[in-house]
């Protein structure tokens, strides 16, 4: 899945715009209604505030080393993936409504803001990470490129940027999201960008699936079954011998996983490359 930036929900591209509008307002000698708005959504301890500030530090962070910087955004998505979003969701709205309720929205969102970029990616870093279903890897690389060419004041190279997610994914087995980029990132890679229904169904459930080691290992080995009889049911079909005895031993090969062994990264690879298989007998 493909995040797409949303200047709607992005609360630091807001306050800057906020920013900009009383500006806008004083020099046109209006009395600013976008002063109240600023008062009414980014005051206190809302979720919503508790957003901008990572936004407001990747802003106020330039020139940094590149640790320091991997630093400031692990800390930074670590940090969102703790907000309540729910709570985030209804703030946004009513910040919206009040927005719309004050400016034309349109000529609100027309206003140039200098680091619009670096929000923009933010943004759709932080959406990513927080999101229920796939997201494209080369999507997070680029969204953290930009992030931390602006932090770093330097052009980055993406491949270094790239190992760095699967270094800091690979911290984090425990976490079944984490492990799903890392292996998104190193197996998959540009050369796989199009993934099957089943495999997105699978790299889903392993997702969603964070808390149980125990509920894993079922969903892995129901699928491993499933896929074990799918072969079965094509190799009895087909009539070349040697394809015939290649798919009987592939079927014998695949075994569940026992209730002693951990759920690995190989697990995963192995379901999508049988899924691969499968779609390639279909068309037998």
């Amino acid at each position: 899945m493909k995040i797409k930036h949303s200047k709607l929900r992005n609360t630091g591209l807001i306050f800057e715009l906020l920013v900009k509008q009383i500006a806008a307002d004083t020099l046109n000698n209006k009395d600013s209604k976008a002063v109240g708005i600023l008062k009414n959504h980014f005051g206190g301890r809302t979720s919503l505030v508790r957003e901008f500030k990572l936004y407001e530090f990747i802003l106020k962070n330039r020139g940094v080393d590149r640790h320091k910087a991997e630093t400031i955004l692990s800390t930074i998505t670590e940090v969102s993936r703790k907000l309540d979003q729910t709570q985030l969701k209804k703030q946004k709205y009513a910040l919206i409504a009040e927005i719309k309720k004050s400016y034309n929205i349109d000529d609100f969102f027309a206003i140039q803001v200098r680091d619009y970029k670096a929000l923009a990616s933010l943004y759709c870093l932080l959406e990513g990470q927080n999101a229920k279903t796939i997201v494209s890897p080369s999507d997070l690389v680029n969204n953290k490129t930009t992030i931390l060419e602006h932090l770093t004041s330097t052009i980055q190279d993406k491949d270094d940027v790239k190992e760095s997610l699967i270094e800091e994914y690979s911290k984090y087995d425990k976490d079944l999201r984490l492990l799903t980029f890392k292996i998104l990132l190193e197996k998959f890679n540009d050369n796989y960008k199009e993934l099957l229904p089943e495999q997105k169904n699978i790299l889903k459930l392993f997702i969603t699936s964070v808390e149980s080691t125990s509920a894993l290992r079922k969903i892995v080995n129901e699928e491993l079954t499933k896929i074990s009889d799918i072969i079965s049911k094509y190799g009895a079909k087909i009539k070349d011998e040697v394809v015939k005895i290649k798919l009987d031993e592939i079927s014998k090969s695949i075994k569940p996983v026992s209730v002693k062994e951990k759920i690995k990264d190989s697990h995963l690879v192995n379901l999508m490359q049988y899924y691969d298989l499968v779609n390639e007998l279909k068309t037998f």
